[in-house]
């Protein structure tokens, strides 16, 4: 025999789509009403498994008029609605790693904390210093023309000229004391002016 069949032959307590239980032989508890007593509601909020039984017109007036919430306090409700969102299970705190063990006795919170205030932070890389791989001969006319690697052409022959002002013969009354500094400087920006690793 088989489970469903044996729950046709016994029609005990079921009830249909309109929530009717069709077994019910009561009459409706409303008073003056003499209609069978087939939808059951709940007596009192805290105890949902004690029913009254009413007729279908009188269930539906009895529901427009239920407060489950009737009674509380606003605080006791929002406690409630905090405890409905997890399905009234309490969050657990999560249990702490060997390893946040481990930095909890030397006395960081934060694993990252060892690298400085600004572990967290990724600037990017640093436009300070030598940030980018150059030929040796450029690397070489970069430091020549006191130039930074990220510079672009012109930035870079800004300071090419600027040296030039400097060092050059007819700049200083003839004097050519400098000549070697500035052939330096010259080849520096040959080096930088015919190359493929800075923008124009």
């Amino acid at each position: 025999m088989s489970v469903s069949a044996s729950k046709k032959k016994n029609p005990r307590g079921r009830r249909g789509m309109s929530g009717a239980s069709e077994t019910s032989n009561r009459v409706c508890e409303k008073p003056d009403c003499k209609e069978a007593g087939q939808y059951r509601a709940p007596k009192n909020p805290d105890v949902l498994d004690d029913f009254y039984w009413f007729c279908k017109d009188h269930v539906r007036e009895y529901n427009l008029g239920w407060n489950f919430f009737d009674g509380t306090t606003e605080a006791e409700f929002r406690a409630q609605q905090d405890k409905d969102r997890v399905w009234e299970r309490q969050t657990k705190p999560m249990k702490k790693s060997d390893e946040q063990r481990a930095w909890a006795r030397l006395g960081v919170d934060d694993p990252h904390q060892v690298l400085g205030q600004n572990a967290t932070q990724n600037p990017g890389k640093s436009i300070t210093g030598s940030t980018r791989k150059l030929p040796a001969t450029e690397r070489k006319a970069i430091d020549i023309l006191e130039a930074k690697d990220h510079w672009a052409k012109p930035e870079i022959r800004k300071a090419y000229k600027k040296l030039i002002k400097v060092l050059h013969p007819d700049m200083n009354g003839g004097d050519r004391s400098q000549e070697e500094q500035l052939a330096e400087v010259v080849w520096a920006w040959d080096q930088i002016k015919s190359s493929r690793h800075f923008r124009t």
